[in-house]
């Protein structure tokens, strides 16, 4: 069932179609803050969501508590939800927090950010437009533990006040990327570094879709992040709200002692088991999912599909090639599995018959970038304008299902260059002694 068919219609990640545009009504917001032992930084942090502008009528908070030691005090008026100390268990706290929320947005912070008395409306603004936003607000750093009067939290000094001459650096890797892509404008599969789990929201259709943040992430970094590329994968819209400020007690991570080359190794092999976009996954080792999955339609002559299978494996090594029920594998290799079997993978390229792919360069960039602009869907011919299949992307699919239409993404239709439909009886010996032109083949 369409879940959002009247949302306003936004191709591709292009947020800024509703630049300017406020909600006919406000939601409902839930803020999850995420709290270990912090009780100085938590009651600052409750104290600026107090003054936030946001109607305090629509804005629930919900403090979940990491297994701190003793009590956690919290006002009347914040639930407090907590879980047993077993170890870090951020992923699953937060989990923890949406479960005993009840705002139709949902918007994160950590017990250590105070957000500016605009930070709610602003990063929330787009996912009460639109239920496919998740956006990341704008994290600046600086130094409260010097400052006893704000340390209290007992109202003597404002936020504003409190960060005044205490500014921290913010992070440049960080502030680059959002200039480069315009504030994720120009988002793609590897943008998800750039979601900060400290300042984002989204909203709770999609982060229940989605299925939450994976609780298996039990040291510091990277659940933001695999949940980000869930999200994108979904068809998210991701949007860097620079206006939406929220302080950070101290630097960041990467510039604290104890988080050098060990613990960024960590993260890197964790994640890289689960996002399979170049520049993510390993470069040889297969990765755990594919990045492209190719479905060979129907029943075709052996030498056929010998020859298409292992013309796409060479174009795409890690892709698992899927046939239909009955038809055997022109060889025993784990990437050609039999249909039912397949993976969800970030593109689909679904074939009529079989091909050669005798020039993969024009076809691994048309895979490399599908969904991660307008375009979600290409259907591929020949000179003559024959069929090459139709390759769609995750993004788009998924997002069509939630609109109960294709308006979120682009269909266009390409030539493909250096591929070729095979011919029944193509030269499987000119193939594998790579010699010959597609005229042996096609």
């Amino acid at each position: 069932m369409p879940q959002h068919p009247d949302a306003p219609v936004i191709v591709g990640n292009h947020w800024d179609a509703l630049d300017g545009v406020a909600p006919a009504s406000l939601p409902r917001v839930s803020v999850i803050v995420a709290h270990y032992d912090q009780p100085v930084q938590l009651a600052r942090t409750l104290r600026a969501l107090a003054d936030q502008d946001y109607p305090c009528e629509l804005l629930e908070v919900v403090v979940a508590d990491d297994g701190s030691p003793g009590e956690v005090a919290v006002p009347d008026d914040v639930v407090l939800v907590r879980q047993a100390d077993d170890g870090f268990r951020l992923a699953a706290v937060r989990n923890l927090g949406v479960r005993a929320s009840t705002g139709e947005v949902l918007c994160f912070l950590d017990a250590d950010t105070a957000p500016e008395p605009g930070y709610v409306r602003a990063l929330t603004r787009l996912p009460a437009l639109h239920p496919d936003a998740v956006t990341v607000g704008r994290r600046r750093h600086a130094e409260f533990s010097e400052n006893e009067e704000s340390a209290r939290g007992d109202g003597g000094m404002t936020l504003a006040d409190a960060v005044t001459g205490r500014e921290l650096p913010e992070p440049a890797w960080l502030a680059d990327a959002y200039a480069r892509s315009r504030n994720l404008l120009d988002a793609d599969d590897r943008s998800y570094r750039y979601v900060i789990g400290a300042v984002m929201a989204c909203g709770r259709a999609l982060f229940d879709e989605v299925g939450g943040f994976d609780e298996t992430f039990r040291s510091y970094g990277g659940e933001d992040w695999e949940w980000a590329y869930r999200m994108w994968s979904a068809g998210a819209v991701l949007a860097h709200i620079p206006e939406a400020v929220a302080w950070h007690d101290g630097p960041e991570w990467a510039d604290r002692r104890g988080s050098e080359q060990a613990r960024a190794n960590a993260q890197t092999l964790t994640l890289a088991r689960s996002i399979p976009v170049s520049g993510s996954a390993p470069r040889a080792l297969r990765p755990t999912a594919p990045d492209l999955v190719v479905r060979l339609r129907g029943a075709h002559p052996e030498a056929a599909v010998f020859v298409a299978v292992d013309a796409l494996l060479l174009a795409f090594p890690t892709a698992r090639i899927v046939l239909d029920a009955g038809v055997v594998p022109p060889w025993e290799d784990p990437r050609v599995v039999a249909a039912g079997a397949e993976p969800d993978a970030r593109v689909v390229w679904d074939l009529p018959r079989p091909v050669v792919v005798t020039d993969p360069e024009w076809i691994r960039a048309l895979v490399t970038g599908l969904g991660a602009g307008e375009v979600g869907t290409v259907e591929l011919v020949d000179g003559a304008g024959n069929d090459l299949g139709i390759l769609r992307s995750r993004r788009a699919e998924r997002r069509a299902v939630r609109r109960g239409d294709a308006a979120g993404f682009r269909t266009v239709t390409a030539e493909g260059v250096g591929i070729h439909l095979l011919r029944s009886d193509p030269d499987v010996e000119a193939w594998v002694g790579g010699w010959g032109g597609a005229e042996r083949f096609s």
